[in-house]
């Protein structure tokens, strides 16, 4: 009889690590260079920016408009033995990818280009290098450009693997809006318990993100916003003070809550907006403030007095949150993984405004134009997705 060392001294029997190492990367590799060679052929919908100007001027598609779907797009191929193909579930529109086909937008690619940044998907590729993920996983990640697409690359390192109890239009919603407001409280402004937060945009989707991160953390949370609706969820939300910048004077109604609870002023001024509503929300704020630049959804870029923030010791941070990409990778796949936890455990809302399809792509637009959405607004490319998503 055979020992039983002697009986596995086949190659194909004997379980030898390296050997089983080494098909594995062969067999990688093959289905590598399958995978791309099929998505030479294979062709994909995609969102495609053909020229600058409004894309919710006229319906998408038409001779006017600068966006156009295309059902021949070539799919991406695996870029890198460490690439990650998605199959792209949902996309969330943020206000960035509307000033980017405007030419508005600090970073302009070439046109042609495929807007869109945050998304979910289904692995559908995996490169021979890849350890972290299997065809098949559930995923989310953000990028420059190209998520309003069937399909999207992207390098293992920058995805995160969704749990099992998120949603997957939820998930796509959450990197670039949960993930600047977390950034910017948690990581730049170290918001405490106890601290005075003012959230202007309170009800679009960083300044919902910004108010639930903001009664996690323990901070007394004034919101402002405008409309009805939108006034009725943010009191829903347990928020500490709201208000509605169509019937209420801003200034005098945060100075009356800050003297009925006897605070000394707002710690922590939350600013995705800009224009004349930052000049007057400097009136409230409290010596030793900080004022966090997010954006500027008013179209006008605030100016604020170095002289009043050198006499009120005011700090100022200005935040880019895809930058940190480049430039503190980790702070964004911390926050991010974070976010992902909460998101499972019910900590967090995301509040989806309403979802459309790639043809749709004016009318999703144009709810953020607009101001009509409360919360995200998304684009859904798998047909199961409901096109009245709201979580």
């Amino acid at each position: 009889l055979r020992t039983k060392k002697q009986k596995y001294q086949t190659i194909k029997e004997y379980p030898n690590p390296n050997f089983q190492h080494s098909e594995r990367k062969k067999l990688r590799q093959r289905e590598c260079v399958c995978a791309t060679r099929e998505s030479e052929r294979a062709k994909m919908e995609a969102l495609v920016c053909r020229k600058l100007g409004d894309p919710t001027a006229t319906e998408t598609g038409s001779p006017e408009s600068p966006v156009e779907v295309s059902k021949n797009y070539p799919i991406p191929p695996l870029s890198s033995d460490t690439a990650v193909r998605v199959k792209v579930t949902a996309t969330s529109l943020n206000y960035a990818n509307y000033l980017q086909i405007l030419g508005k937008y600090q970073e302009k690619p070439e046109l042609p280009f495929i807007p869109g940044s945050d998304y979910s998907g289904i692995v559908d590729a995996i490169g021979p290098a890849v350890t972290k993920f299997r065809v098949g996983d559930r995923v989310c990640s953000f990028a420059a450009l190209g998520s309003f697409a069937q399909f999207i690359v992207a390098d293992q390192s920058g995805l995160f693997l969704v749990p099992e109890r998120c949603d997957m239009v939820a998930a796509a919603a959450l990197p670039v809006a949960f993930g600047t407001s977390h950034v910017a409280l948690v990581h730049r402004a170290r918001l405490t318990s106890g601290q005075v937060l003012m959230v202007l945009g309170a009800a679009g989707g960083v300044g919902l993100a910004a108010v639930q991160i903001g009664k996690i953390c323990g901070a007394i949370v004034i919101a402002v916003a405008r409309g009805t609706e939108k006034i009725q969820l943010l009191k829903s939300m347990g928020v500490d003070h709201v208000v509605d910048l169509g019937s209420q004077n801003v200034i005098s109604s945060v100075k009356e809550f800050i003297k009925t609870r006897k605070l000394k002023g707002v710690d922590i001024l939350y600013d995705p907006v800009g224009g004349k509503l930052t000049k007057e929300s400097m009136k409230v704020l409290s010596w030793g403030a900080q004022i966090l630049v997010i954006g500027f959804a008013s179209g006008e870029v605030p100016v604020i007095p170095a002289n009043i923030a050198l006499v009120k010791n005011w700090t100022v941070h200005g935040l880019y949150w895809g930058s940190y990409r480049i430039h503190q990778p980790s702070v964004l796949e911390d926050s991010i993984r974070e976010l992902l936890s909460w998101l499972a455990r019910g900590l967090i809302t995301i509040h989806i405004s309403h979802t459309y399809s790639l043809s749709q792509a004016n009318l999703a637009f144009g709810a953020i134009k607009d101001r009509k959405a409360i919360g995200k607004v998304m684009i859904a490319l798998d047909h199961k997705t409901s096109l009245s998503s709201k979580l």
